[in-house]
């Protein structure tokens, strides 16, 4: 399908990931510029804990402001908002973040199908969303939702992920318009607009 020449604005950008999701994250962020014009969203599958040393250890890779979600934080560019453990992340309407604790799914709470479900909704076109290494089916209906509201989607390649199930589900399942590396990951985030 020939790509469309009017490319939409990138008002937000959504990363998933799973097991091998951090060690990708880890050589990703360093590379994504400081002047990003929208806010970045990582949705991870982790264990529940109250210790802030992840979203540290995040911030401790990237220029970019970083900081855990907090109920009703408003959504701003140029920050990485971290989905907190043990909660699924909604976007609302007035772009601002909610936590929702209802059953997992995926065996996963944050789940990234309902994240990415959510900011579909309430960003459409403008939403640019990725799926990173992973054991799980988590993120591939996602994924579609975007696709089905002209949003962007990419799949970590297969190969250069630590468990490739999550990223092989959505290719074969027609929901990653892009496949990429971790350099041209990089490279297609600094050139959004």
């Amino acid at each position: 399908m020939e790509e469309n020449r009017i490319t939409p604005h990138c008002e937000l950008l959504l990363i998933g990931g799973s097991a091998g999701s951090l060690e990708v994250l880890f050589k990703l962020l360093p590379l994504l510029k400081a002047d990003l014009p929208f806010p970045v969203v990582l949705v991870l599958h982790r264990r529940n804990s109250g210790d802030s040393s992840l979203t540290e250890l995040l911030a401790s890779k990237s220029s970019l402001f970083t900081s855990e979600v907090e109920d009703k934080d408003p959504i701003l560019a140029g920050n990485i908002y971290l989905a907190p453990a043990d909660y699924h992340l909604l976007i609302e309407n007035d772009r601002s973040f909610s936590l929702d604790y209802s059953e997992k799914i995926n065996y996963s709470r944050p789940s990234i199908d309902v994240t990415f479900e959510s900011a579909a909704n309430i960003y459409g076109c403008s939403v640019v969303a990725a799926l990173l290494s992973g054991a799980n089916e988590d993120g591939t209906r996602g994924l579609m939702a975007i696709q089905k509201a002209g949003g962007r989607t990419v799949a970590q390649l297969p190969a250069t992920a630590q468990m490739p199930f999550m990223p092989q589900h959505a290719i074969t399942s027609d929901a990653a318009g892009l496949v990429l590396d971790i350099p041209g990951m990089a490279h297609f985030f600094n050139t959004l607009e």
